[in-house]
This record gives structure tokens, C-alpha cells and sequence, in this order.
């Protein structure tokens, strides 16, 4: 459907414009050297989690960011990096790091809200206190479309950065949020829903 590929082309609008910064995981790194890195971290060495921390920190930073918001991101991306280094004996091996480290981040990000129990979404740039002025604001595609992603549930936007900003098939998704792959698809059209909605609700036209 037109409205459909106009959504798609918000989101290629939204990956071009920068958001999907290249991030590193285990088949980015060398096949023998990223065992030994978690050999160390489990060993305690310092050196090693740093490197494990240089190679993965900036994804799961960008990603708290829009499911926590930007103030609390820096003390929660460094909450999930305590926790993967202190669980760090829980990663058997045998599959991806990084989705791994995906469901130890959503964890974390889930509980933190549950914590606060937040039940208005943090504004991921901005967000106008009056509703009726975003409308005849000029913004352009990634403001309006971080503005409709501030809007969605936690649970909603981050199926859907996981799947559109990150990359993570349906599979990775499924494994690092802990739900089937079926809930993963129907979530993830249900966000594409909402956010098409909350793009016309801020003065989008398709």
C-alpha cells in the first residue's frame, strides 16, 4: 500500500540520516581473539573488559537512549555493562555476543522503567508541551519521526529500533527481548501502526 512504502521511506530516510551507526559484533571481530577477550573479562582483566566495553558500549548507549531517554542513558548503559562483566560466566560461547548483550540491555532498560513506573515516554530530542504547535513546526523527517518513536510503549519501540536502526532479525529480536518470533512480527507491525499514526498526529503527510 502508498501509505505503507511512505512509512518504509521514513524509516530509510531515518537509517540515512545517521542513526544507524555501525556497530561491532562478534563476526566483526577476529574469530580468535574475541574468546580470549571473554576469557579475560571472565579472568578479571581490565584490560580485556575494556575492550569488550569499546566494542559494544556506543550500540547499547544509542539504543537506551531512545528507550530511557537521553538523561538517564549514560548511568544505564554503564548499569548493563556492570552486569554483563559480574554475569559475564552466564554467555556459553556458543552463540552471538551481542544478542546476549541485547536481552542483558532490555532487561535492564525494562526494570529501570518499572522502577520509575513511568507511564509517559521520555521525549527523545524534544517534545512541544502543546500539541497543537508541533503541527505548524518545521521539522524535518528524523525530527518527526524521533518525536512519533518517543511516543510508542518501551515494549513497541524497541522491537522496532531492534528491527529498523539496528538490524537484528526477527530471530535476535525474539531471543533478546524473550518472546516468540511470532509476538516479535505482530509487535512490530502494531509499532508501524502506531508510529504512522503519531507521524500524522505531528503534522507528517503521507
Amino acid at each position: 500500500m502508498a501509505d505503507d512504502d511512505s512509512i518504509e521511506e521514513s524509516c530509510d530516510s531515518v537509517r540515512r540520516k545517521g542513526w544507524a551507526i555501525a556497530s561491532m559484533t562478534v563476526g566483526d571481530a577476529d574469530d580468535n581473539a574475541f574468546p580470549a577477550i571473554v576469557a579475560g573479562c571472565r579472568a578479571g582483566d581490565r584490560g580485556a573488559q575494556r575492550h569488550l566495553y569499546d566494542m559494544f558500549h556506543r550500540q547499547i548507549y544509542r539504543l537506551m537512549v531512545r528507550v530511557v531517554g537521553a538523561d538517564e542513558a549514560p548511568d544505564l548503559t554503564q548499569q548493563v555493562f556492570l552486569h554483563v562483566l559480574r554475569n559475564i560466566e552466564k554467555f556459553s560461547g556458543r552463540g552471538r555476543f551481542d544478542r546476549w548483550l541485547y536481552r542483558v540491555a532490555m532487561n535492564e532498560a525494562y526494570q529501570h522503567l518499572r522502577r520509575r513506573r513511568r507511564h509517559t515516554h521520555r521525549p527523545l530530542a524534544y517534545e512541544p508541551s502543546d500539541p497543537a504547535a508541533s503541527a505548524n513546526q518545521t521539522l524535518d523527517q528524523k525530527d518527526l519521526t524521533e518525536q512519533a518513536l518517543a511516543r510508542l510503549e518501551p515494549e513497541l519501540r524497541s522491537i522496532f529500533l531492534l528491527r529498523e536502526i539496528e538490524g537484528l532479525s526477527y530471530r535476535d529480536i525474539a531471543h533478546a527481548l524473550d518472546i516468540p518470533e511470532g509476538t516479535v512480527g505482530s509487535r512490530l507491525n502494531r509499532a508501524r501502526r502506531e508510529l504512522k499514526k503519531h507521524l500524522i498526529n505531528l503534522g507528517w503527510e503521507p
